[in-house]
């Protein structure tokens, strides 16, 4: 098993800045091909579109791998709402002993276990010795293809 190496670097979103990318008219198939449309619908603005609470919003760039199960890979960019209540089952960013980490949460009476989606991690118990608080919950993935 890989020992938890994951870093991650935090960013604030700005939400005063609107940039409108212009979107297609119609949805893509991801099965047979379909005729193109020929126009361009409303633009669309990612702040808009991504960010539901943006005073509790902020962004995280992953590094590792530990995630990559749930489609969480290194590089990506995760958006985090620090307003949502966090959930057993949800994907949170943690800070455990003065590190951070993006995880999914399993919560239990005596304490959180961190569940990695990555085989080759260990899941991590936070109990009540440990300095042990949720920054976040993860509401979106954006990913970049090589």
């Amino acid at each position: 098993m890989k020992k938890e190496n994951d870093k991650l670097t935090f960013y604030r979103p700005d939400i005063a800045t609107r940039q409108e990318i212009p979107v297609a008219g119609s949805d893509v198939k991801a099965g047979f091909p379909s005729p193109a449309d020929d126009f361009l619908d409303l633009p669309l603005d990612l702040n808009r579109e991504l960010v539901r609470n943006p005073a509790s919003t902020f962004f995280v760039r992953v590094a590792g791998d530990s995630m990559t199960g749930d489609g969480i890979g290194n590089g990506d960019l995760l958006i985090v709402d620090k307003s949502i209540d966090p959930h057993d089952g949800c994907i949170a960013i943690c800070c455990l002993d003065g590190e951070f980490t993006v995880k999914r949460l399993k919560l239990e009476s005596d304490g959180v276990w961190l569940l990695p989606s990555n085989p080759a991690y260990k899941p991590i118990h936070a109990g009540r010795n440990n300095d042990f608080r949720i920054w976040g919950v993860v509401r979106h993935v954006i990913k970049s293809f090589k």
